[in-house]
């Protein structure tokens, strides 16, 4: 590529990734005249989307940096679990600026959880201090595989009545059935990912961006997780990628799995496994949040299953570490204290090569219930800034003034 066809879009990612945040380190980074930069860095100003401060001095004309402002718009992250749903309106770099908690019920089927969704948007915006035209994209996360292209779960065990569904376009109707327009032209745009996924990448960028292998288990309901190789999540070809859940165990065909098959790790070692173990053995419970209750109180049958349920899985991510050589294992979800933790490394060190986990870390969750909130925005600001994206909407914009429409609040 010759340096005039390096466009405003790449040198946005140039500014968002900090490899260069002066009019000069661009120049450098590209190959650009000063005048072209200037060009394209006046594009992106009157897109709103740059803030520009005055750095530090080293004895001379203070530098004047230019930096990707996240204030300029918002997202709106969804984080959807069985039993209920996380909501939040937060800036492009992930700070949450109004949150809302309730219960959903994912078995009522997409139809209903969708518009009892959206209709939580208004008020939550409306606490956020923005307008609605200020929201730039929806970020949604679910406890299913996902085809990455389509953004349609694919076969979810415990997501009755969601395979194939369109939920982008259902989505897209209910905000504006409940909320109105978006930032631009069209419809809102809709990004869905698996939940272990966007804690991955929420958690990968947040504490350990340094690591070129990391791996996060999610254990709730059911058991996932999200691989994030170099800075990018790994999918896999449809979607799949992760879903360990669903790895046989040899020696359990009695275990009936949601998903019809015997022997599940998920059904084994999940939330829902443990509190059908404890319920039988006389203590209230019908859900991982009732385990996670019971393990806060300190049970001891709970701490036991906890521990137990950890080996287990553990005999599953013996082969995962090994596979993949990562430096960080994280445990995230409702079972993932020290009991589970515990079972995990017992049976870890016992079965993996030494020197397979000579450097890997093996860590809990930093960012907890907001790991989906923030992992969902990142997807989203990722997909829309990216230099392909951010180049089209960045000449509907030019068409737009063209026109001589005036562009809307933070518009793009």
């Amino acid at each position: 590529m010759t340096p005039n066809q390096v466009s405003a879009g790449e040198l946005l990612q140039l500014i968002r990734s900090g490899r260069a945040n002066t009019r000069a380190d661009l120049q450098r980074a590209t190959g650009l005249s000063r005048s072209t930069v200037g060009h394209r860095l006046d594009l992106l100003n009157r897109a709103g989307w740059l803030r520009h401060t005055t750095g530090t001095s080293t004895g001379g004309r203070p530098s004047h940096r230019i930096v990707f402002d996240p204030s300029h718009a918002s997202v709106i992250a969804v984080d959807l679990d069985t039993r209920h749903a996380r909501i939040a309106v937060l800036d492009l770099a992930g700070t949450i600026l109004a949150e809302h908690a309730g219960p959903m019920d994912i078995t009522d089927g997409p139809d209903h959880v969708l518009d009892q969704l959206a209709a939580w948007f208004p008020e939550l915006i409306t606490a956020a201090g923005i307008e609605p035209t200020h929201v730039c994209g929806i970020g949604l996360s679910v406890p299913g595989p996902v085809d990455w292209e389509t953004g349609r779960v694919v076969e979810p065990p415990i997501m009755p009545g969601w395979d194939q569904y369109p939920v982008r376009e259902r989505m897209q109707k209910a905000y504006a059935d409940h909320v109105g327009p978006s930032i631009e032209d069209g419809p809102v745009p809709v990004f869905v990912d698996n939940d272990a996924n966007l804690m991955a990448l929420a958690e990968h960028q947040a504490n350990h961006r340094d690591c070129s292998a990391f791996v996060l288990v999610k254990v709730s309901t059911g058991i996932g997780a999200g691989v994030v190789i170099g800075n990018d999540v790994y999918r896999g070809i449809d979607g799949g990628a992760g879903d360990i859940g669903h790895i046989r165990l040899h020696d359990r065909p009695d275990a009936l799995c949601m998903c019809g098959s015997y022997g599940c790790l998920a059904a084994v070692a999940s939330g829902r496994a443990l509190a059908k173990e404890l319920s039988a053995l006389g203590v209230d419970t019908t859900s991982g949040y009732d385990v996670k209750r019971l393990l806060t109180e300190g049970h001891p049958d709970a701490i036991r299953l906890a521990r137990e349920a950890g080996r287990r899985a553990g005999e599953v991510l013996v082969t995962v570490v090994t596979l993949l050589n990562p430096g960080v294992l994280m445990l995230a979800g409702d079972l993932s204290g020290v009991p589970f933790m515990t079972g995990v490394r017992e049976l870890l060190y016992q079965r993996a090569m030494p020197r397979t986990t000579a450097n890997l870390q093996i860590v809990t969750s930093r960012l907890g219930d907001h790991a989906g909130l923030i992992g969902a925005t990142a997807m989203v600001v990722e997909l829309l800034y990216a230099p392909d994206r951010a180049d089209a909407r960045l000449n509907r914009l030019m068409l737009s003034d063209h026109a001589g429409r005036p562009p809307r609040t933070g518009t793009s």
